[in-house]
């Protein structure tokens, strides 16, 4: 038996039929239902061992966990309720010693499925392929839409406010793999209030800041003074000498929540505060395009749009 039949049947034996597939794995494609008049939010991205993770120091487990959250995390950013994955593996030939590459495998969907139970995702279909190259992973998720549509970059409006969810900077220390999509955040907020444009921060605060405000067309002022920091942010400044604010501009990889919020729904979402996690103030959509820093009383000063950025070429 191949490694794909093999790991074929481990799956087929874990995955419950599903009513939200006509057709599920172990097709040439799975058939989902057509939503009740929603649209259908289609997000892919793709892991590699040396990059975005290092499987010699860490659990399978750990990775496949990360490689479904990212996807997630971009539903999140367009509010949207994820429905079906479908997961693709190039797996090393001769595995993660000791593990056979069905034993990689295998731990990579044990670290899914939890998530994906968690949040009602169909673990749909995919492919899976060995070569002599270290482990990629490409996830694609399948999401739809609520009442409130779906939230993009492109809307943000002068005058609006800078919200975050949560606490930023520092990530390396471990909140790089332990990711947590904020789904649930991203649809309540959606359903309650007026949001405008909104993006998760998975390359740095600065860096997909000015995503939002470029394909919007406006700028943006960022009070660093407020911008909520993580305790990692903090350990990592003492460790290499570089600011907790500069950490949380540039690290990347907390797959929280950037949102841009008229005025008067910013100061009602501030005053609820209706999520687990904390809403914080950190800036505001103005009219002239650009990125500027502002902190106590100080005089704006240009903000470089620093963060990762996978290098090669753009197709």
């Amino acid at each position: 038996m191949s490694l794909e039949s093999e790991l074929f049947a481990w799956l087929h034996d874990r995955l419950p039929p599903d009513p939200k597939l006509t057709v599920g794995l172990g097709d040439d494609g799975a058939v989902l239902p057509r939503s009740h008049g929603a649209d259908t939010v289609i997000t892919t991205d793709m892991l590699n061992d040396g990059v975005d993770f290092l499987l010699a120091e860490v659990e399978p487990q750990v990775v496949g966990h990360k490689a479904l959250a990212v996807n997630l995390s971009d539903l999140a950013a367009m509010a949207a309720r994820p429905v079906s994955a479908f997961v693709s593996l190039v797996l090393p030939r001769g595995g993660s010693p000791p593990q056979s590459p069905l034993e990689l495998a295998i731990g990579l969907y044990t670290g899914m499925l939890p998530l994906a139970a968690r949040f009602n995702i169909s673990i749909a279909g995919g492919d899976t392929n060995s070569w002599d190259g270290p482990l990629a992973l490409s996830l694609t998720a399948v999401g739809h839409t609520t009442e409130g549509g779906p939230l993009t970059r492109c809307g943000a409006q002068a005058g609006d406010q800078l919200l975050v969810t949560g606490r930023l900077g520092g990530s390396i220390l471990g909140r790089h793999l332990q990711v947590e999509p904020r789904i649930e955040e991203a649809l309540l907020l959606n359903e309650r209030y007026s949001l405008h444009a909104g993006i998760d921060i998975s390359d740095g605060l600065a860096l997909d800041a000015s995503r939002l405000v470029q394909a919007s067309g406006v700028g943006a002022f960022i009070d660093t003074s407020q911008v909520p920091l993580a305790p990692a942010a903090e350990q990592l400044s003492q460790r290499d000498g570089r600011s907790a604010v500069e950490h949380a501009l540039s690290d990347g990889e907390d797959f929280e929540l950037l949102l841009a919020v008229p005025a008067r729904v910013a100061e009602q979402i501030l005053a609820d505060q209706p999520l687990q996690v904390p809403v914080t103030r950190i800036g505001e959509i103005v009219a002239d395009p650009g990125l500027w820093q502002v902190g106590s009383g100080a005089v704006p000063i240009p903000l470089e749009p620093c963060g990762y950025e996978h290098q090669g070429d753009k197709s």
